[in-house]
């Protein structure tokens, strides 16, 4: 099951967005980045202005009634990065370890597919790291291309996220 999140969902997305990107993240850098990025990122006052931001969707997804991940989706100005077109950015699929291999990131990718086909959206794109090799072969399995790469900082190390789109034209 999926479900739009709502400004009482706060806690719940608090815990979820620190346990997914914990457990992501945290093999592949350093204790002191990943903690100090940890203690700024996923701030209850953080996250409520993003779920208070009208471009920005929230949804989480459920597995046999327990809560396995969740998604950010942006448009317009609360994308992470300036798109050309009509754009949306997938700026965050995180699934629990426990509950991967379940078919959750694509039901979470078909969330994304109807809020772009609903938003009248020309264009999908995302930022991933480029150590993240599972997460950069499913989205090549979806049909998403890199076209660019910026930086981005895990505490004082620069590390390198790769930019994919995928048209929904034609």
């Amino acid at each position: 099951m999926i479900r739009q999140c709502t400004i009482e969902d706060l806690s719940e997305l608090k815990e979820i967005s620190y346990a997914t990107f914990d457990e992501t993240f945290r093999p592949q850098n350093e204790k002191e980045n990943i903690d100090a990025y940890l203690s700024t990122a996923f701030t209850s006052g953080k996250l409520l202005k993003e779920l208070e931001n009208p471009h920005s969707y929230f949804y989480f997804i459920y597995y046999q009634n327990s809560l396995a991940g969740y998604l950010k989706v942006n448009i317009e100005d609360a994308q992470t990065e300036k798109m050309k077109g009509n754009s949306l950015e997938i700026e965050r699929i995180y699934v629990l370890d426990k509950f991967q291999k379940q078919g959750l990131g694509k039901q979470l990718f078909n969330q994304v597919l109807d809020l772009a086909q609903e938003l009248n959206r020309e264009k999908i794109w995302l930022g991933v790291w480029e150590k993240n090799t599972n997460a950069i072969r499913f989205y090549e399995k979806l049909g998403f291309l890199q076209i660019d790469e910026h930086a981005f900082y895990m505490g004082d190390d620069r590390q390198i996220d790769i930019i994919m789109s995928k048209s929904l034209k034609g």
